[in-house]
């Protein structure tokens, strides 16, 4: 399947989509392909390492996309893109439920760049009249507490805390995906797969084969992941792990498609408008590009 012997450099994150998605290519379960050299890293990590180049494969957010395309190219496969997936608002129970009241609060993020921050940013836009106060950048684990505490009033979660922010006595005061799909009809883009165009066209397209085939023998064969999965999940409840995979990897992660590809030139296109990202012209986001 591939032209050459050399293992490829890959980061991703720990998060049961991820490792579920890549376990045969990792575990050289792929037929002819070389398994690549991983690096367990989130996405705010991720981001980094792409735009300044360091390694051959990487899963970004598709916020950060603008950036990089000059020495990446966007995958068809792998990556996260859906509905009824998007980021969560969240708020202490006690907190009023109109999005209007987080005007001047403090609001903490995973990341900058990432997705949901930008999805975020657009929603805001409307539903928070005068703007917010300071956006804190935390580590998406240690938001939910930060809320709980009192320590921000809102925050901006991702992966499975959706599954999981009851538990923390918090309250889902806007859902951005939802937010996203009945504003455009389009499905979320979230984490996108990225290479390195310097790869040039025929390992790229083997690559992206090597990917999609990993996805489909995850699928083919779902226990065989599990383990891996469970190791990285930072001690996740299988039960949640089995909903973040079935929320997140599906018939776009095998492959983006007409409609894949309209999310993301959509999302990135209202982004360009409004001045939060540099603009993309809708061919460099096809593969190859």
């Amino acid at each position: 399947m591939t032209s050459s012997d050399a293992a490829l450099s890959i980061a991703y994150s720990p998060c049961p989509n991820d490792t579920f998605v890549f376990h045969a290519w990792a575990h050289g379960l792929v037929e002819g392909a070389v398994p690549p050299e991983v690096t367990f890293a989130d996405i705010d990590i991720t981001n980094g390492l792409a735009e300044r180049g360091e390694l051959d494969v990487l899963k970004i957010s598709y916020a950060a996309l603008p950036w990089v395309l000059d020495d990446y190219v966007l995958l068809p496969c792998g990556g996260a893109l859906g509905r009824g997936c998007g980021p969560l608002v969240l708020t202490g129970a006690e907190a009023p439920a109109d999005p209007a009241a987080l005007r001047g609060k403090t609001v903490a993020v995973p990341s900058e760049r990432s997705t949901a921050y930008l999805l975020f940013r657009i929603w805001a836009a409307e539903a928070v009249p005068g703007g917010l106060g300071q956006v804190v950048v935390m580590p998406f684990h240690e938001i939910m507490p930060a809320v709980r505490d009192g320590k921000v009033d809102a925050g901006l979660v991702i992966h499975e805390a959706r599954f999981t922010y009851q538990n923390y006595g918090l309250r889902c005061l806007a859902d951005m995906g939802e937010a996203w799909e009945s504003s455009t009809g389009l499905p979320i883009p979230l984490g996108a797969i990225i290479a390195k165009r310097s790869l040039g066209e025929t390992r790229l397209r083997e690559l992206a084969t090597a990917i999609r085939t990993s996805v489909e023998q995850a699928w083919a064969e779902p226990e065989a992941s599990r383990e891996y999965v469970l190791a990285h999940a930072q001690e996740m409840d299988p039960a949640v792990a089995d909903q973040h995979i079935g929320l997140y990897v599906n018939e776009f992660t095998a492959d983006l498609g007409d409609a894949g590809y309209a999310a993301v030139h959509g999302l990135l296109g209202r982004a360009a408008e409004m001045g939060l990202v540099p603009a993309v012209p809708e061919e460099k986001l096809r593969f190859p590009a």
